[in-house]
């Protein structure tokens, strides 16, 4: 599920990632373990994926 992402910063328990074509960046909350489900969807539609890509991914791995 590559998507071009490239790391931009960590700022206060948030990974910071963008990519060329994205409207927003995504972020990545590391100081909430689980990471809430809103979240997870929200930056599976910034970059323009599934739910479903995301567990056939999470499968390969």
């Amino acid at each position: 599920m590559h998507c071009g992402l490239n790391y931009i910063r960590t700022s206060g328990g948030h990974e910071i990632w963008s990519a060329k074509g994205l409207t927003s960046p995504v972020v990545l909350q590391t100081h909430i373990d689980p990471v809430p489900e809103f979240i997870i969807k929200n930056n599976l539609r910034t970059i323009g994926k599934t739910e479903e890509d995301l567990l056939t991914f999470l499968k390969t791995k």
